[in-house]
């Protein structure tokens, strides 16, 4: 028996009539998207420049970002909207956990590397 596929993104905002569509529609969202972290990338605006939370505000959107483009693929391309809500909850939470212990784990080294540099000492030999 077919399982009918939910034919909508941004959370019902865009509906589409067919399964073609909605990959069409998911595909210019997320060409969109990397269009968007593209042209940030290339002319890097003085203004996001800014440090937020130990790092550049510009550096935050690419993490917000790719987490959204992370998101679509996910839930479109793997139908991950089709399945039990265990499940999902299972990969999203497992999902945020990593993202926030790898965000973590990237700022302290960061903040240690750039300590040694500008002091020009080791605080910790491994």
């Amino acid at each position: 028996m077919a399982h009918a596929h939910k034919l909508e993104i941004l959370r019902g905002l865009i509906k589409f009539k067919s399964n073609t569509q909605k990959i069409w529609g998911v595909l210019i969202l997320l060409s969109i998207i990397t269009a968007v972290e593209v042209v940030l990338g290339i002319y890097k605006p003085e203004s996001l420049m800014a440090h937020v939370l130990g790092m550049k505000a510009l550096n935050w959107i690419f993490i917000i970002l790719t987490i959204v483009k992370a998101y679509y693929i996910t839930w479109d391309f793997m139908h991950m909207r089709d399945e039990k809500a265990s499940l999902r909850r299972m990969v999203v939470w497992t999902a945020i956990f990593l993202i926030a212990y790898l965000l973590f784990i990237l700022l302290q080294e960061g903040d240690y590397i750039e300590s040694v540099y500008s002091s020009g000492f080791v605080k910790k030999d491994f």
